[in-house]
């Protein structure tokens, strides 16, 4: 990281009469001759590691910025000479090299919730899982409950739920119980996303470049 300029943070000292000072986690002021060398120690690598994070987080912002900028002025472009832009559903669209050896890919991901609906479906579902009983196989009755157990932050699991729609189950309530939870869904919000990737060869499988600091 020698050739990687960190960003400027607080030295969390400060002096006072000649004395050097460090302020602890309830704002009281210590002489640094009194805290522990390997305290002292811990405080410095924290602040140059948050000095280089903080300078990548700033990059990688105005990386995504310039990136949206110049896929902004390539259609721009191809729309003053066609008079129409490129893309797929929802804004989606890959953008490739020349060779065919690097491409970035837009995706536009909606973030979806569910309304009371959701509720009578689950109704239905159970009315649907206790009259077959012992005739119900316990890989559904393993789905719904993995559907409707909701997680730590109290949201539903939207991926079993999503598998729900998918099962073929030919019995009248179980069909509107999927066309409940199908009624039941909100769009919220969406996101875009922007993901590079290479490859060596033409026919050689696409390699992403990786900017998850988890997955580098």
């Amino acid at each position: 990281m020698t050739d990687f300029t960190p960003a400027p943070i607080p030295s969390g000292r400060q002096t006072l009469n000649g004395t050097d000072f460090m302020t602890d986690a309830k704002g009281s002021l210590t002489p640094v001759e009194l805290i522990r060398p390997q305290d002292v120690l811990q405080d410095e690598t924290v602040r140059k590691i948050l000095g280089f994070a903080q300078a990548l987080s700033e990059q990688v912002a105005r990386f995504k910025e310039h990136t949206f900028e110049d896929i902004g002025d390539f259609e721009a472009l191809l729309a003053q000479e066609y008079d129409e832009t490129i893309g797929g559903v929802k804004g989606n669209k890959t953008l490739m090299s020349y060779d065919g050896l690097f491409k970035v890919a837009v995706q536009v991901a909606d973030h979806i919730d569910f309304g009371p609906e959701l509720q009578i479906a689950k109704g239905l579902i159970d009315e649907c899982l206790n009259e077959w009983a012992a005739d119900s196989r316990p890989e559904i009755r393993a789905i719904v409950t993995r559907a409707f157990n909701t997680d730590k932050v109290g949201q539903i699991n939207r991926s079993e739920v999503f598998m729900l729609l998918r099962l073929d189950i030919n019995d009248e309530r179980w069909r509107r119980a999927m066309q409940a939870i199908r009624d039941a869904m909100r769009i919220v919000g969406s996101k875009t996303y922007v993901r590079c990737y290479r490859r060596e060869t033409n026919d050689g499988a696409w390699q992403p470049i990786t900017i998850d600091l988890a997955k580098a």
